[in-house]
């Protein structure tokens, strides 16, 4: 029995080359073949076996076994195809599991090049895998075929490994030369070996060692895979041979976007030999591309590959660029986060760890060679300005939108090179760091993706729109969807969809934290109004921008953008403002400028905007088979005519209509909260309500802003009180702003549990509904099924009641204690039988 502070690779000769193999050594094989690597792996196996030492081989590779007599060998069967994340979760498990003193035999890394189709995550896997080794005092032995790894993978696993050992077959004699053996030195330690039998004797001649090396072949840096496969694409496009095509393509699809599920069947049906080798002339790093980036293409696929020609004329093209997943990695492990994302897996870390990375990933320092790709990029982009996108593998899928749970960010990309670079790494940084965001952790975890494995890619896209002064902005942007979820007018066809539309950047379009309104356009009547008349209170009068000068995103009021020479003509925008103008001649008020408002009205029935959007939306939902949500830009060339640039396309989350109910025939008036025509999103049901939550509007007009935010944090501790019950939650104005004086600043994570929500008017504070659809906030009202009403009580064919809910105790403090100094504004009363009933085809809503 050998020491157990030492071990032997079953061969004297080598063990006297390193002076034997040490508890906690990596020991890397690079060989010509598997055949070279399993007879290396059969002594140390019988040693070990000999020894009685605890003996592992992990198997994940498609090669066959390494260790043909398998008595005393606990072998592990992983897959690696489940992705780096996992496979690497899963064999740092069985580490632990396994405990001190092990021995490993792994099967060759070059198998998982293969499969994961990046040399990048191999070199990840062994700096994360190796160096837990080595703290659990194992030996481990891991293979390598030469020349299917480039030299910076190599780099990778020389940094981190023990030993690194060259094996050749020259002549029918195995020679063994030794590259790195650390803290352990002899004068012929690092001269190739000859391998015989049990002996290894060194050559340490000149002249021998001349003809050994000049007779194995040169070493180049060879392609990695990445490159490999896209080498082939290229020549299969060349070819003009329709399978070696088709072939060459799902090769590029299993490689950027992913090997099975709807989408990939999209892109399959859709991308073109020529769209997957463009984009891999656009990626840096390797992997996945992510969702989003995904989504963008396949719609612009689509809407390019019309068979009838109907929208290339209109279109802007694109040059985005996309970060591949595998850089994420990278950037975890290469600041020294990895044992720390792996505990933050554990249930009990879950969101401790998450919020410990979360600050960490916003600090971390990119690899130089990562640095440099971004450099290249700034040089092609210039001064344009730029977006980073999120772009993760779980976002924009079928069943998981994300809407809003992970960052974008602006860089108007003004300053010097070097300011540039800063500016666009933290922004990368800032979306990486949104993957572990509480928001994001929760949205994860209610829709049970918290063990998921998430990467972060990112798309890089250059920002639509034209310099107009000192500022930067498209002339519109918005949000649509291809079916209308909220039908206010039982005139409106939902299948015609509908749009959400905003002048200036589309940041507007897309939160709900703004103080003025969106234009909401019906396609199936674009000329429909929807403000009640009143159309200066319900339209936009702040615009987002780029402030080049300042070299950041900005609000500008409308008065003062409206200035600018747009190289457009305004009047497709801005409409004169009747009412008010009216109003100031009644009074006799001078008129210095003529009132406008901001309602599109030219852009809606002067051009072909409408008709061109309605149609967008119905060939995207019609290829995906699905109903779909856009983001678009809108800029007016010089014709006049407006260009479409389509930045976003992805499944629209929705739930069925469900059957019809029976709908109360005669509800007590005395009993009955609400009842109204429209204005309500969820389909048809019957859903009992065991508490409502009402905010009480003249004591929420009477806080402070602080203390407005207080309760809306306050809704967020009632939310998980009231976890596994069915409520419902009303209040005045909007629920989810940021701005305290239009409703309640809630995130969705606050109110996520609520069966119902609820918002009403209250003429004495100005609060008013807006359900802002196609917002990030409207998403996740419909991913998570909460049933939507919007209550405007001097409507006719509107009856609603809250003092029903208020004349009852208020149980707020008996579920919160905590919650004592808000008892007065939020009140929360329990029903036994109160139950919300609405009915599609009627467009009726009732609750008693």
């Amino acid at each position: 029995m050998g020491s157990y502070n030492r071990a032997s690779t079953g061969i004297s000769g080598l063990d006297r080359i390193f002076d034997g193999l040490r508890l906690g050594d990596n020991v890397v094989w690079q060989v010509d073949s598997l055949s070279q690597y399993r007879k290396l792996v059969q002594p140390y196996v019988e040693r070990a076996r000999a020894e009685g030492r605890q003996l592992i081989y992990v198997r994940f590779g498609h090669h066959d076994s390494l260790i043909e007599d398998l008595t005393g060998v606990d072998m592990h069967r992983l897959d690696a195809s489940l992705g780096f994340e996992h496979f690497a979760s899963e064999v740092h498990k069985m580490l632990t599991d396994n405990g001190f003193g092990a021995f490993y035999v792994f099967d060759s890394l070059t198998s998982l090049l293969y499969t994961w189709r990046s040399d990048l995550a191999v070199g990840n896997f062994f700096r994360v895998t190796c160096p837990y080794l080595f703290e659990l005092d194992t030996v481990a032995y891991f293979g390598l075929i030469r020349r299917e790894h480039t030299f910076a993978t190599l780099a990778m696993i020389r940094d981190t490994t023990q030993l690194l050992l060259d094996v050749y077959l020259i002549g029918g004699e195995t020679y063994v030369h030794p590259l790195k053996v650390w803290l352990r030195h002899s004068p012929t330690m690092f001269f190739p070996h000859l391998l015989s039998g049990t002996e290894a004797n060194p050559i340490t001649s000149s002249e021998a060692t001349a003809r050994l090396f000049a007779s194995a072949s040169l070493r180049v840096d060879p392609p990695d895979h990445w490159h490999r496969v896209v080498r082939r694409g290229w020549d299969a496009l060349d070819s003009l041979d329709d399978t070696t095509q088709r072939a060459a393509a799902d090769e590029l699809i299993d490689m950027f976007i992913g090997r099975e599920g709807r989408v990939v069947e999209l892109c399959r049906r859709h991308l073109t030999l020529a769209d997957l080798l463009t984009l891999a002339t656009r990626e840096i790093g390797t992997g996945y591309i992510g969702g989003k980036s995904v989504g963008m293409l396949v719609a612009r696929a689509i809407l390019e590959h019309d068979t009838e020609n109907r929208f290339n004329a209109s279109m802007e093209q694109h040059d985005s660029y996309f970060l591949g997943s595998d850089l994420f990695y990278t950037f975890v492990i290469a600041n020294g986060w990895w044992k720390l994302w792996a505990q933050q897996k554990n249930p009990d870390s879950y969101f401790t760890a998450g919020a410990s990375l979360h600050r960490k990933l916003a600090t971390g320092r990119f690899p130089p060679a990562v640095r440099e790709q971004f450099l290249s990029m700034l040089e092609y982009f210039g001064q344009s300005p730029i977006i980073v996108r999120s772009s993760s593998l779980l976002e924009d899928n079928f069943g998981n939108a994300f809407a809003g749970k992970y960052e974008s960010v602006f860089c108007a990309n003004q300053g010097t090179p070097e300011e540039r670079l800063h500016a666009l790494e933290n922004a990368v940084r800032t979306v990486y760091a949104s993957v572990m965001s509480n928001d994001a952790l929760e949205y994860r975890r209610k829709r049970g993706l918290d063990r998921s494995d998430e990467q972060m890619a990112i798309l890089v896209q250059r920002v639509s729109g034209d310099h107009h002064g000192g500022l930067f902005f498209p002339h519109a942007a918005g949000v649509g969807n291809s079916h209308n979820l909220y039908v206010w007018d039982p005139e409106i066809d939902p299948d015609a969809g509908m749009l959400r539309l905003v002048f200036g950047l589309g940041t507007r379009a897309v939160e709900r934290t703004i103080t003025d309104y969106a234009k909401l356009v019906t396609l199936d009547k674009p000329t429909r109004k929807v403000d009640g008349g009143d159309a200066a209170r319900h339209s936009q009068r702040y615009v987002d921008v780029l402030d080049l000068a300042t070299n950041s995103q900005q609000t500008k009021p409308l008065a003062e953008v409206r200035d600018l020479d747009i190289k457009a003509d305004w009047d497709l925008f801005l409409s004169t403002d009747g009412d008010t103008l009216r109003w100031l001649r009644e009074r006799n008020r001078r008129i210095s400028q003529v009132p406008k408002v901001l309602d599109f009205n030219g852009l809606i029935t002067g051009t072909d905007f409408a008709s061109l959007m309605r149609d967008i939306l119905a060939a995207l939902s019609s290829a995906y088979d699905h109903p779909v949500d856009i983001e678009y830009t809108v800029n007016i060339n010089d014709r006049g005519q407006p260009r479409i640039n389509l930045v976003q396309c992805r499944p629209l989350q929705t739930r069925g209509l469900g059957e019809a109910v029976a709908m109360p025939d005669n509800p007590d008036p005395a009993r009955t909260l609400l009842r109204a025509t429209g204005n309500f999103m969820g389909g048809n049901v019957r859903l009992p309500l065991e508490y409502i939550v009402t905010v009480r509007p003249a004591a929420y007009l009477a806080l402070s802003q602080q203390e407005r935010y207080a309760v809306a944090r306050g809704m967020g501790v009632l939310n998980k009180a009231l976890h596994d019950k069915s409520f419902m939650i009303m209040a005045p104005g909007r629920w989810g702003t940021t701005t305290p004086s239009l409703g309640i600043p809630v995130h969705f994570s606050e109110i996520s549990n609520a069966a119902v929500m609820a918002e009403f008017t209250y003429p004495d504070g100005g609060f008013i509904p807006e359900l802002s659809q196609g917002s990030h906030f409207f998403q996740d009202l419909v991913e998570s099924g909460i049933f939507y009403l919007a209550i405007f009580d001097r409507q006719p064919h509107v009856t609603f009641k809250p003092e029903l809910v208020v004349a009852r105790p208020n149980r707020l403090t008996e579920l919160v204690p905590e919650l004592h100094d808000l008892v007065e504004v939020l009140h929360v009363a329990s029903f036994d039988s109160m139950v919300l009933y609405s009915d599609i085809a009627s467009q009726q809503v009732i609750i008693c």
